[in-house]
């Protein structure tokens, strides 16, 4: 069976966006170590999915480095993220604007419990925010890759606010960087 792994961006103080979206408290520039994380995370899945809100960003942002050319340094990167089949769950589109990107509307415990059975690599989840917590609502995610920033924001939006019971995890890996940044690799407890 497919895992689900989230890769995922989080403050020190447990947030993943500031109250109106937006990301400028993170970390952009990662050191050699964590792209090698990231680039082996990200080769280990063949597939991703996105909430509607996230995808429209995360499709052009990654197709606009892929169309300005080899020179950036995101390049390499950029392709495995244009490159990869998307999965993006919507209630509203009735169609994809994106390119290699199907929409999923059925019932989302189900969609994925159907994408964990197939055959392939593993699935891999971006965001958004109300998409990421409802897939750890559900119990969805296999695994948690928490991207800490070495930064307190204070306030803002929250992927782990309505989890319902308890959840127990094992800490895999937890790995520091240059940068400043800490990924903390979680997995389930069965």
């Amino acid at each position: 069976m497919r895992k689900l792994k989230l890769q995922i961006q989080i403050s020190i103080d447990g947030f993943v966006a500031r109250p109106n979206g937006m990301l400028d408290w993170m970390t952009f520039i990662p050191d050699e170590q964590q792209m090698q994380y990231v680039n082996d995370f990200t080769d280990a899945g063949d597939t991703i999915l996105l909430g509607r809100k996230m995808a429209d960003g995360f499709v052009n942002f990654w197709t606009s480095v892929v169309l300005n050319g080899q020179e950036s340094p995101k390049y390499d990167f950029a392709r495995k993220m244009v490159d990869t089949p998307k999965i993006v769950f919507t209630k509203t589109l009735d169609e994809s604007p994106w390119a290699n990107t199907v929409l999923a509307k059925g019932d989302l415990v189900e969609e994925v419990k159907t994408l964990k059975a197939q055959e392939g690599k593993d699935i891999i989840v971006y965001g958004g925010v109300s998409f990421v917590s409802s897939l750890i609502k559900a119990d969805l995610i296999d695994e948690y890759h928490l991207f800490v920033n070495p930064v307190m924001i204070g306030k803002g939006l929250r992927i782990f606010d309505e989890i319902g019971n308890t959840r127990k995890l094992q800490l895999e890996n937890a790995t520091g960087f240059t940068n400043g940044v800490a990924v903390l690799f979680y997995g389930r407890v069965r």
